[in-house]
């Protein structure tokens, strides 16, 4: 028994210095197949980081393309236009018109400007009837800002009033803040309610929707403010959440016409000095058949464009009448004194006519001018 045992001695040894070797083998290979994941996935991680990177660049400059609009366009008429008109129905008919040529080419403000160098700073007053002594400032303002308010918010912001007996049958301007009940928008304009909330939670707005929106501030009630939406809303609460911002934003960020502003101006000369900007109007048109050519005319870029229409007797009349202003001619008050229809066949241009007429005009050499910026600065 003993000499079989130390025969096979020798061949189990030799089995296991057989089987150690392969083991080392393929520890080695494992080591390399190892090390060659690891690298697989480092290349893949790098692939997937360039991807995620070039997407940000396409969104960023994607963003960077649809950037919001940054200047501002207002436009500034006598309220004595009114009185062109022959009753209380062509009026309202007329600010209607006024309204929507604005609103089509996405005016910021409109300023309305007595031509008698009155001091009218309000719309507070009563319709005394047609004619020079109607009041046709306020009965102007009041109907703009009865059309650019959205139609849910008018029956808290314009109580029953003569000067709107007829705003009712006007053409809507539907412009982008004027939403329906179920329309999806990133904000909306919405007054401040009167209810009480728990302290540390903001106030409760009224933007139009099934549901209230909760904002991020305690506000005074009765106020009309802009909201911003949170993008992720619970379908389940009974609210909605959001946080006011100013009402440029959706200008400036979101890219959206976002209505006018009405300001009253007591003369000609207020019209400038009495500018909600802090630098004033830096671009200053006066429209008018004695001015230059406007196809000949270009632009260079600004802050805020003011343009400028007169009333029945032109914007001479209305230098005349205000005793701020010592020059006698026009066109030293503006950057650009134009005419915006050269070669007109009638003799007399209507103001609502005028507007449509020097927007339309206007337009493709404001966009030519910021163009040329965008291109400069991209070079």
């Amino acid at each position: 028994m003993s000499t079989n045992i130390a025969a096979k001695r020798p061949s189990v040894e030799s089995a296991q210095t057989v089987e150690r070797v392969d083991w080392k083998k393929r520890k080695s290979e494992i080591k390399e197949t190892q090390k060659q994941r690891k690298e697989e996935k480092l290349i893949k991680q790098l692939e997937k980081q360039k991807e995620v990177e070039a997407a940000e660049a396409d969104k960023s400059e994607q963003s960077q393309n649809s950037k919001g609009r940054a200047y501002t366009v207002s436009v500034a008429l006598p309220g004595s236009v009114l009185d062109n008109a022959q009753s209380t129905e062509l009026r309202t008919y007329l600010a209607g018109q006024i309204a929507r040529a604005c609103v089509v080419f996405c005016v910021d403000e409109i300023v309305v400007f007595d031509e008698q160098g009155e001091d009218v700073k309000s719309v507070e007053g009563e319709f005394k009837g047609v004619g020079k002594k109607g009041q046709a400032c306020i009965q102007l303002a009041r109907i703009l800002q009865y059309l650019e308010c959205p139609q849910y918010l008018r029956k808290w912001f314009f109580p029953k009033h003569q000067d709107l007996q007829y705003a009712g049958l006007l053409n809507p301007l539907d412009s982008p803040h004027h939403m329906r009940i179920d329309d999806q928008s990133e904000y909306r304009e919405g007054i401040v309610l009167d209810r009480p909330t728990k302290q540390g939670k903001g106030s409760m707005v009224n933007c139009g929707m099934r549901k209230d929106v909760r904002i991020d501030k305690q506000l005074q009630s009765g106020l009309r403010v802009t909201v911003q939406l949170h993008k992720s809303q619970n379908p389940e609460s009974k609210l909605f959440k959001g946080k006011v911002v100013a009402p440029h934003l959706p200008r400036t960020e979101g890219g959206l016409y976002w209505g006018y502003s009405v300001r009253l101006a007591s003369c000609l000369s207020a019209v400038f000095s009495e500018s909600p900007y802090k630098e004033g109007y830096d671009m200053t048109i006066g429209t008018s058949e004695r001015g230059s050519n406007m196809d000949q005319t270009k632009m260079a870029p600004f802050k805020h464009l003011l343009v400028v229409f007169g009333g029945l007797q032109g914007l001479e009349a209305s230098l005349d009448s205000d005793q701020n202003l010592e020059v006698n001619d026009p066109s030293v008050l503006f950057d650009l004194y134009l005419n915006t229809c050269p070669g007109q066949g009638s003799r007399t241009i209507r103001t609502e006519e005028a507007i449509l007429v020097s927007m339309a005009g206007l337009r493709p050499k404001i966009t030519a001018a910021f163009a040329d910026v965008s291109s400069g600065s991209k070079k």
